[in-house]
């Protein structure tokens, strides 16, 4: 699957390191998960994590935000498992265990690998369940990637604390934009979004001070879904969305996956 063109104009140095903030971590996983490599180019592989309820239960592919890796969601996945989900969690290049070094036009390529890799381990395991799609934060460009290119190999979208437009993203962090020579800024997620029929649910922190709820609005308005819900949790910021108000933040993806809203 080609990438865009316009993720390497994303790619220099200086907003790389500006964007990007992998960590190392080979932490191996609780009892109840399962570690995967996945090759994505020339000996560069992508580590995740998969935490299983039922071979009959719907799954998320998760895409997690910057900072984190896998092992961050090993207290969490629980918590999915607990509401009858599948979880399966993809680190970044650099990320993790996972090999190379990060940027744009790798993470979204790689993405492409990953998804590939999570059917054929789904099939080998003959998993039953519905596949979804999920990305937090800066995991929402893979998100919104997948969903719009296999619509016809998922049943619906989930994004949190995600962006509509990657210029405003890099602006809110503090780098000057006028030298990209971009000027498109809808690109990538609201264009993308536009395109995408599948049932969508977006989560955000009313009080988000990284990414403004003004972009969940942006989002929810451009998605082309005839089923596609918002909900923003109140008091809650970028990172405490899921433990400012769990009880919603579960119930909505629950009810979700399900079909039932």
């Amino acid at each position: 699957m080609p990438t865009d063109a316009r993720y390497s104009i994303l790619d220099s140095p200086e907003i790389l390191q500006f964007t990007f903030y992998p960590r190392k971590d080979a932490r191996r996983g609780p009892p109840n998960s399962t570690d995967y490599l996945v090759p994505v180019e020339g000996g560069v592989s992508i580590g995740c994590r998969s935490y299983i309820h039922h071979r009959g239960s719907p799954s998320i592919l998760f895409f997690h935000g910057n900072g984190e890796v896998v092992s961050d969601y090993d207290g969490i996945a629980p918590l999915y498992n607990q509401r009858g989900i599948n979880l399966f969690v993809a680190d970044y290049r650099g990320y993790g265990s996972s090999g190379g070094t990060p940027t744009f036009t790798s993470m979204v390529g790689d993405a492409h690998r990953i998804f590939e890799a999570f059917l054929d381990i789904r099939r080998n395991d003959h998993h039953r369940g519905d596949v979804f799609v999920m990305g937090r934060s800066l995991g929402s460009i893979c998100a919104i990637e997948l969903a719009s290119c296999y619509q016809d190999q998922m049943k619906g979208l989930i994004i949190e604390s995600g962006f509509a437009s990657i210029l405003r993203l890099i602006k809110y962090l503090g780098f000057p934009t006028e030298f990209l020579g971009m000027n498109d800024i809808t690109f990538p997620n609201t264009a993308k979004i536009r395109s995408i029929a599948l049932p969508t649910l977006i989560l955000h922190g009313e009080d988000d001070s990284l990414i403004p709820v003004a972009e969940a609005r942006d989002l929810f308005e451009n998605a082309a879904a005839k089923r596609k819900r918002l909900v923003i949790i109140n008091g809650a910021d970028h990172n405490d969305i899921m433990l400012v108000d769990m009880e919603r933040y579960f119930t909505a993806i629950r009810e979700f996956v399900s079909g039932e809203r």
